[in-house]
């Protein structure tokens, strides 16, 4: 199992003026820092992998996807920009080695709409051409695709892992796959660890979320069976605490975080590492 850490616990936007995270993460130990490209303006590669190589610390590429990015949305000027900030992220991550774009790509967080069953089946096809041209380009530089099903409070459309399975094999490409959490698993689903079975080797990250978003472990999610169910399916691969910082008050307004939920983020990761290892 590789641990990391998500840069949205301490800053938005990641820039060279964060690089010091790297090193933050790398004494904590960690193994991976997962880095969200809210700006590919505020990226700077070269910076990017030689942190990277300085510490041993390994980069994973998520994506945050506004409404200008909805490559499900019935405007097509809005599908060509979600289209094309996607490719942006997959070269980033083809540069610094990242294997896996992750995040909710396949509409806009925050649109929940009431669709009619043919307004849905629209949104479905849309969203399947545009993951399909997505995966197409990400397949030529050896890059997956980890789509991540939100809660019904923050998407209208891929809230489970059934229907994470649906959109894949209508995508029908083998370098698609989920981005799992259990915060959003947690709201969603029936049962935790039957989802994780269900999901199977299309599980290409793994979010170890609090059920507040907190710290992994000061929480009431049942980490006994996400441990056995991640064992059932043989899962080795990212497991990543994702947790925002109040302080950034336009990502803590989008994750409806209206409270600190550990004495500083710094705490929170450590605590969270510490369960995390000893759990698993």
């Amino acid at each position: 199992m590789k641990f990391g850490a998500s840069t949205f616990i301490w800053v938005s936007p990641f820039n060279d003026d964060t690089l010091d995270l790297f090193h933050k993460v790398a004494d904590m130990g960690f193994d991976t820092l997962e880095i969200c490209i809210e700006s590919p303006d505020t990226i700077n590669v070269d910076s990017i992998v030689k942190a990277s190589n300085e510490t041993g610390i390994q980069v994973i590429i998520c994506g945050a996807f506004g409404p200008e990015r909805d490559i499900s949305s019935i405007d097509p000027t809005v599908r060509e920009q979600g289209l094309a900030y996607i490719k942006e992220c997959i070269d980033i991550a083809a540069q610094v080695g990242s294997e896996i774009v992750s995040g909710p790509m396949y509409s806009a967080v925050g649109k929940t709409n009431l669709l009619s069953a043919d307004e849905k089946e629209q949104q479905w096809h849309l969203a399947t051409q545009n993951m399909k041209i997505a995966a197409t380009y990400a397949s030529k530089l050896g890059v997956k695709l980890a789509f991540e099903p939100l809660n019904r409070f923050e998407t209208d459309f891929i809230n489970t892992v059934e229907q994470g399975l649906e959109l894949i094999r209508r995508i029908g490409m083998d370098n698609v796959g989920m981005l799992i959490d259990t915060f959003h698993m947690n709201i969603e689903e029936k049962n935790i660890g039957d989802a994780i079975r269900l999901a199977g080797d299309k599980i290409f990250n793994f979010h170890a979320c609090a059920n507040d978003r907190g710290t992994p472990g000061d929480d009431h999610i049942n980490w006994v069976e996400v441990k056995k169910a991640l064992q059932d399916i043989n899962y080795d691969g990212h497991m990543v605490i994702e947790a925002f910082n109040p302080g950034i008050t336009e990502i803590a307004k989008a994750v409806a975080l209206w409270r600190p939920l550990a004495a500083s983020p710094d705490e929170l990761a450590a605590s969270g590492i510490k369960f995390l290892k000893e759990m698993f």
